[in-house]
């Protein structure tokens, strides 16, 4: 009798420990898992930040929307880790492009918000239709959801924050869309509709152009 409770007593140490170390890898998977999704976050937030400075005009645009390919390492972040990472790497990257605004922080403010519409659409659809189709569909409604936020915070924030704090007139932005040939610019609702409408839908396109041709490639790293 005695010697089964002594069996009996070291079946459930046994028991016990096993539990005990089931527990502790979970907790070491799970902080193994954080710094791996950290160190990703990081590491594609500097590539954004990097290539964010190296925005630059197009002749068929005016001066003043600057195109970058900054918004990549974003989707590709939203795409393996889901929109939340998408929308971080946003945050840092015009963070990370303050030392150089000229816009009072609200360029970088307008950015972060149409990059996290862009990256956050793609990444939240992505993530419940993880199919070639549904990588079609996310980059698309994502595209319009940019274009149509893009509109939007120009109309009713940027533009009149230039006009109010900036001191700029409607006329000298206008004039300055006019000069690169844009003549259908007169007022305020053509210059949404003529110039950053179509020049969103062209950044949109681009940058999921690129995502597209590149993710399945970069998939095994990003997943590592």
């Amino acid at each position: 009798m005695q010697e089964s409770n002594s069996n009996n007593e070291i079946a459930v140490v046994k028991q016990n420990g096993s539990e005990e170390g089931r527990r502790t890898l979970k907790k070491d998977s799970a902080s193994h898992k954080r710094v791996v999704w950290i160190s990703k976050i990081g590491i594609l937030s500097a590539v954004a930040i990097v290539l964010m400075y190296l925005e630059f005009s197009l002749p068929i645009f005016p001066v003043f929307l600057k195109f970058d390919f900054g918004d990549i390492p974003a989707l590709l972040g939203a795409f393996s880790m889901g929109p939340l990472a998408g929308i971080f790497i946003q945050l840092i990257k015009n963070i990370g492009h303050l030392p150089a605004t000229h816009t009072m922080m609200v360029g970088e403010l307008a950015n972060f918000i149409m990059g996290s519409v862009f990256v956050g659409t793609a990444g939240l659809i992505y993530k419940y239709k993880k199919t070639r189709s549904g990588a079609i569909i996310s980059l698309i409604s994502a595209t319009i959801a940019l274009t149509i936020s893009g509109a939007l915070i120009n109309y009713y924030i940027s533009i009149p924050f230039y006009i109010e704090v900036l001191g700029m007139t409607l006329e000298d932005i206008v004039a300055l869309t006019r000069a690169v040939g844009n003549t259908f610019v007169t007022d305020l609702r053509s210059l949404i509709v003529f110039a950053f409408v179509p020049f969103n839908l062209l950044k949109g396109s681009v940058i999921s152009l690129v995502v597209g041709l590149l993710y399945k490639r970069l998939s095994p790293i990003l997943h590592k």
